[in-house]
């Protein structure tokens, strides 16, 4: 059940930089294409980190649920994970909706929003991080 637990914190940790890094990509884009700057590159690099980052989420969604049935249900901190973890997909689809505008070329939102809006996995991971380690309740 161990490497389980390895693979499912890999896969979490590929899937957290990916949520981390696509916002960024975002601020770039809308800034470069207000300055006039080609911004292709970035529309490549969002598509393929986001491919990226749907792969670890299904991994470690999958390996979650493997652990989940492995050691039980119990524990209120796993049940308040659990809610966090959906706000995260969330997210996740959100990042999707930005870059299917970003694909059609209507990404219209500032990159102070993308600024703010890049904080928001941050709010989400660091509880989810505290109910693992500490398991308050």
């Amino acid at each position: 059940m161990l490497w389980y637990k390895t693979f499912h914190i890999l896969a979490m940790t590929s899937w957290m930089a990916g949520i981390f890094y696509l916002p960024r990509i975002f601020v770039h884009y809308v800034e470069g294409r207000a300055a006039g700057q080609d911004v292709s590159r970035l529309e490549i690099m969002a598509r393929k980190l986001y491919g990226f980052m749907t792969i670890m989420a299904v991994f470690t969604l999958g390996l979650g649920i493997w652990l989940w049935l492995g050691y039980g249900f119990s524990g209120g901190w796993l049940h308040a994970k659990l809610l966090f973890v959906v706000l995260l997909i969330i997210f996740h689809g959100s990042c999707r909706f930005f870059l299917k505008q970003m694909q059609s070329h209507t990404l219209n939102k500032s990159g102070r929003y993308f600024r703010l809006y890049n904080e928001l996995p941050l709010l989400i991971f660091v509880p989810i991080l505290v109910f693992v380690v500490v398991k308050p309740f």
